[in-house]
């Protein structure tokens, strides 16, 4: 019982650890025909690659993605793919110190629990450089969407960081590329980079919200009870390392509104398609994505990894103070970003294939 493969049709199996020789990811059940090359999967892994501003990690990886199979002459065959990330800048004697020691807020204790044994180099398997892998398989899932569905968008950016929040009437798409915490105010970041670097100069760290939308999904895509849109959405997104929780458009909100202010009225469109006067709902009503955005938010906790003393125990039970050295994010968050863009770009393509297998092209009922 392994359980590290997602997706029912379109489906992804990631492999390797943090300090490994490699890791990467076994994409199955991509349709043929579809244009890939190393350099356009690149471009997505150049988006959360470490060390590339102080504002993150330090560790330096290439994050350089190859092509080992089910890719000929430039495009997809239907066989599986193989992706691989080689890791080039380990360093594992840093952790020579906590062999025996569970970090807190790691997985560390809970790995120990469950299998006996843990890969305590930079957290092994449970470590977030894991999503490397999920972000090149996102390339492929983006490439699939654009050839099946041509002008989808999926876009994240950051909501929050720990105090800091954005300021939704500056909202611009268009700033989200310019900063380092891939937030849609560019005049703002200034002020987040000074938050989180006192905060790193206190040897500390801080949380972060995600948001993620897919505009220009078709309506139709998830079934009723099992098999909702939003089920898989959320699941996919709780899998992301450091998520503690997951919400769909309104989400946690929702409970403070009322009827009338929850529900999204409907206006026939002037091109003959439905129009909503809002989208409380995310853009997912009865598990079935209604053509709007698809809006899905998630929480990232603080990084465990600080230097700041905090009190655990060692395998053999003894009582001892852990200080995390190494290099690591200040805001996981920051990198998140490019993982849940992921995320969302594989199940929507997931459901999209799943919903021509089932009703063919586009929904079935005709309105007007």
């Amino acid at each position: 019982m392994s359980l590290n493969t997602f997706g029912h049709l379109f489906r992804v199996t990631t492999w390797g650890e943090s300090h490994g020789p490699a890791l990467g990811a076994t994409v199955d059940g991509c349709p043929p025909g579809v244009t890939i090359d190393e350099a356009m999967l690149q471009h997505w892994l150049d988006k959360r690659r470490p060390g590339q501003n102080k504002n993150m990690t330090q560790r330096n990886e290439p994050d350089a993605v190859r092509i080992l199979s089910g890719v000929f002459q430039g495009q997809t065959t239907g066989t599986p793919i193989q992706l691989m990330i080689e890791n080039t800048d380990q360093r594992s004697k840093d952790y020579g110190d906590i062999a025996q020691t569970f970090r807190p807020g790691h997985a560390d204790i809970t790995y120990h629990q469950k299998y006996g044994l843990r890969d305590y180099r930079g957290g092994g398997r449970s470590s977030a450089r894991e999503t490397a892998a999920r972000v090149a398989a996102g390339g492929i899932a983006r490439a699939a969407l654009e050839a099946l569905v041509p002008g989808i968008r999926i876009k994240g950016y950051m909501t929050r960081m720990g105090e800091i929040e954005i300021d939704r009437d500056r909202f611009d798409w268009d700033a989200i590329d310019t900063n380092d915490f891939w937030i849609p105010d560019a005049e703002a970041a200034p002020k987040w980079e000074a938050y989180l670097q006192k905060l790193r100069k206190d040897h500390n760290s801080v949380g972060a919200i995600v948001e993620v939308v897919a505009q220009g999904a078709p309506a139709g895509l998830g079934a009723p009870v099992y098999g909702k849109l939003d089920t898989d959405l959320a699941a996919a997104m709780m899998s992301i390392n450091a998520v503690k929780g997951v919400e769909i458009g309104e989400g946690m909100s929702a409970a403070m509104l009322t009827g009338t202010q929850n529900a999204d009225e409907i206006f026939m469109g002037k091109d003959g398609q439905p129009v909503y006067s809002s989208n409380h709902a995310g853009g997912i009503l009865g598990g079935i994505s209604t053509g709007q955005d698809i809006v899905v938010r998630f929480a990232v906790k603080p990084t465990s990894s600080i230097l700041s003393p905090r009190k655990s125990i060692r395998m053999d039970g003894t009582p001892t103070e852990v200080v995390t050295k190494g290099r690591h994010d200040p805001c996981v968050g920051i990198r998140a970003v490019p993982v849940g863009e992921a995320m969302m770009a594989c199940v929507v393509l997931d459901h999209l294939l799943l919903h021509r297998g089932q009703i063919g092209d586009g929904p079935r009922g005709k309105i007007g």
